[in-house]
């Protein structure tokens, strides 16, 4: 298991992991909610420039993205974020713009 996934799981509840390879990395329950979903949690990386990046397909079987930054942990929604993707006609979106034109991402505060 990589070390993303295992710091991210100490958030989570009613944890599972897949039974084999897929694009979600691990499910369970934000602790203190009541949702269950199945998270895509990879390293993000970097681009030439030094900006933090993620790739990520509009076909993923996860309902959750997860980019781990400084202080906290950003919880994307994917079917929020393909829509906006297609409806801008994007190839690349940059996370800043996400946080405030996205409604449902999440916010965890690293313990």
């Amino acid at each position: 298991m990589s070390n993303i996934i295992e710091k991210f799981s100490k958030y989570l509840e009613s944890i599972e992991y897949p039974k084999s390879k897929t694009s979600w990395n691990i499910a369970g329950i934000i602790k203190g909610q009541n949702a269950f979903y199945k998270f895509d949690v990879r390293d993000m990386f970097t681009l030439p420039d030094g900006t933090p990046a993620q790739s990520g397909r509009t076909d993923s079987k996860a309902d959750k993205m997860v980019l781990e930054m400084k202080d906290k942990w950003v919880i994307l929604d994917l079917e929020e974020l393909h829509q906006y993707i297609k409806k801008n006609k994007l190839k690349k979106v940059y996370v800043n713009d996400l946080i405030s034109k996205l409604e449902w991402t999440i916010f965890l505060a690293k313990k």
